[in-house]
């Protein structure tokens, strides 16, 4: 695979997963999915396990392609970018969030 293909999965995975660990969090489920649809126990439980596996997901196709240490410093430099993009995302447009829950069931209307 190429190596900016590879880097571009990375960085979609780390998005992902920090987007997926965020929406475990009561607040920001309610801010894309509206007040009607209460966030349960299992699927928090889901949100975590599938944000954690897309942050590892991401450490290794980081370390696929560069030595680990400098794979690491660009992971660590991924997560804060994916960060910001999921913090400004929630404040400004949370419904952009709503395609990582289609697994979710029922969508409310806000």
């Amino acid at each position: 695979m190429p190596d900016a293909l590879t880097y571009t999965l990375a960085l979609a995975a780390s998005g992902t997963g920090l987007a997926w660990l965020a929406l475990s969090m009561d607040v920001h489920w309610e801010q894309v999915r509206g007040e009607g649809d209460a966030l349960t126990r299992s699927t928090a439980v889901r949100l975590r396990w599938l944000g954690a596996v897309a942050l590892v997901a991401s450490l290794a196709l980081f370390i696929s392609v560069d030595h680990p240490s400098m794979a690491s410093l660009v992971w660590f430099m991924s997560l804060a970018g994916g960060a910001l993009a999921v913090a400004f995302t929630l404040t400004w447009n949370a419904h952009w969030l709503r395609p990582l829950l289609a697994w979710a069931g029922r969508r409310s209307t806000l």
